[in-house]
């Protein structure tokens, strides 16, 4: 049940939900959770950035255990993990590569760098191998 080769897809709410989380916790980097159902992204959770740091972000264990609990009860999968780039472009930095865990979820990165027109995008990363894929707001 791979989504390889088809565009990341969300609603116009979950997107907002996804900007705004960035944008409040700027000048941190912000992170979360894509989850959802048959390959269809249906909810946003965002995380602690336990790093608090503009460079860098690492979720909070303890919530990433509750959040794999919640998401089993929900019939939901880990579709995949957004986070912020609050002055850089929406690019895998080589510490977002070398920490990917699998190519089968979407990284979604936010630049904040233009903070009045956030720029969001997303890859698979496989090994060294970055591949953009499409982000197809619905609604």
């Amino acid at each position: 049940m791979s989504r390889a080769g088809a565009p990341l897809s969300l609603s116009r709410k979950l997107y907002d939900e996804v900007i705004a989380h960035c944008q409040r916790e700027s000048p941190k980097e912000a992170c979360g959770i894509l989850a959802g159902k048959d390959e269809l992204i249906e909810q946003v959770y965002p995380m602690t950035n336990v790093d608090a740091s503009p460079i860098g972000y690492s979720m909070d264990p303890r919530e990433q255990l509750r959040l794999e609990k919640t998401m089993r009860q929900a019939g939901q999968s880990l579709l995949g993990i957004y986070h912020s780039h609050t002055a850089s472009e929406a690019y895998p930095s080589s510490v977002d590569v070398s920490l990917a865990i699998s190519p089968e979820i979407s990284y979604v990165l936010v630049s904040l760098k233009d903070r009045t027109h956030p720029a969001i995008c997303s890859y698979r990363i496989d090994g060294p191998t970055i591949t953009r894929e499409d982000v197809q707001v619905q609604g």
